[in-house]
């Protein structure tokens, strides 16, 4: 029989104290009274974000919340919810008593959690090839905010977002922007990693097709941080329609003076240059791309010396990928502890997710880091295509296989560690 409804009880050890496992054995009970043991399953998460109103137990696909939740309210939810198909309300979590996971999926649009669209926030929105429509949604206001601050100014404030680097690694990014900027060199460059190889992601094309100047937005602010003046967007050859969107992105912002000398009157200059890739896997990673763009073979080099200190053509070099980069100009206009609002305490922010697979809906999604992919594949995916989850492959072949047992573990690189499995790219 197929499983049309899933039940996550928190156990953390607040909710243990409460007695979120007499509320397991409850529920149990009374799905097997309804008959409906095998069209419901039922998990402890020992994870489901911090909240006042624990024990919580949310039903999905509803993603309905309730809480705080005793033994004798079960029979009820079990009966109105699970039986009869009526939300009870009465016996939802209230919304100023969550946080967290939990915070984000109270706010959903209809009967889904909404997406937390920070890097995504623009694509399909604006026209990508028209920068007055970027400029209209708050675009380079966020170079202009940097600009008044020092570069170490904006440096801490990089690193009190927590931002951790999207292209595999999660190695904090203000650590690598003042690696670079205490290197002592007459020649600084930065570098956007958009050749994305791994097979079956597209999330950076997704990002460069239709925000292109949050990109060069995001490599003009490390620019000055870091005391460069020349960058490189190092794109996928097979992403064309990416290299031409951003070739004219770069063409505007240059006859809007955001590209150039003395950019905004300051000592900022910077120029860049797009180049194309030739379908080498390898040249995802950072140092065999710096070596293609340097005009030889693809190849990882030997580190140490590591690109912060020495780079492209020997100089020091901050190299950040697409979905690092786009969450730069968000965190500057919005600040620390409103990006340390989204995600976790270890992985604070968003990630996007390619989802494809034996599941009944293949999408693009941007989702609190922190989710799990019981929660992807249920509210997302809409669910298993055929057959249960057997298991999942993480950011392709760099990635992980994560099995049935961790599907309720977290998807943040702390949580994924600890499991002995990764993120991947």
């Amino acid at each position: 029989m197929t499983v049309r409804s899933m039940i996550l009880i928190s156990n953390d050890p607040e909710s243990r104290i409460r007695g979120s496992e007499k509320l397991f054995s409850e529920f149990q009970q009374q799905l097997a009274h309804y008959d409906l043991a095998d069209e419901v399953s039922l998990t402890l998460a020992t994870d489901l974000g911090s909240s006042y109103a624990s024990p919580l137990v949310i039903v999905y696909p509803e993603a309905v919340i309730y809480g705080p939740i005793t033994v004798a309210d079960v029979p009820y939810i079990v009966k109105e919810h699970l039986y009869k198909g009526r939300i009870v309300d009465e016996k939802r979590a209230p919304v100023h008593e969550l946080s967290g996971k939990v915070a984000w999926l109270s706010a959903r649009e209809g009967t889904l959690p909404a997406e937390n669209r920070v890097v995504l926030k623009n694509v399909g929105v604006i026209d990508a090839e028209d920068i007055e429509d970027y400029i209209a949604n708050e675009g380079y206001q966020a170079l202009g905010m940097a600009l008044e601050m020092s570069p170490d100014e904006l440096i801490d404030l990089i690193k009190a977002s927590g931002l951790l680097g999207r292209g595999g690694a999660g190695f904090p990014a203000g650590l690598k922007w003042s690696f670079v900027k205490n290197t002592d060199s007459d020649k600084k460059y930065v570098i956007c990693n958009a050749d994305e190889s791994e097979p079956g992601t597209f999330k950076d094309r997704v990002v460069l097709e239709g925000d292109p100047h949050a990109i060069l937005e995001a490599m003009l602010i490390s620019a000055y941080a870091v005391g460069a003046d020349e960058g490189y967007i190092y794109i996928r050859g097979e992403y064309q329609l990416a290299i031409e969107r951003m070739e004219t992105a770069i063409q505007q912002a240059e006859q809007y003076g955001f590209l150039g000398e003395n950019i905004f009157g300051s000592e900022l200059s910077f120029k860049v240059h797009v180049h194309a890739g030739a379908g080498a896997y390898i040249c995802g990673e950072e140092t065999a791309l710096i070596e293609s763009i340097e005009g030889k073979r693809g190849e990882p080099r030997n580190r140490p010396p590591y690109p912060t200190t020495f780079g492209l053509w020997g100089k020091p070099t901050l190299i950040n990928n697409v979905e690092t980069f786009a969450n730069i100009p968000p965190i500057i206009r919005n600040g620390s502890d409103w990006y340390r609002s989204l995600g976790t305490a270890s992985s604070p922010g968003t990630k996007v997710y390619t989802i494809l697979g034996n599941v009944n809906v293949t999408e693009l999604i941007e989702v609190p880091m922190g989710i799990t992919l019981r929660e992807v594949i249920t509210i997302y995916a809409k669910g298993m295509k055929s057959g249960s989850f057997k298991m999942a492959q993480t950011g392709g072949s760099s990635g992980s296989i994560i099995p049935a047992s961790l599907q309720d573990t977290p998807m943040d690189f702390d949580s994924y560690n600890k499991t002995g499995v990764s993120l991947g790219s």
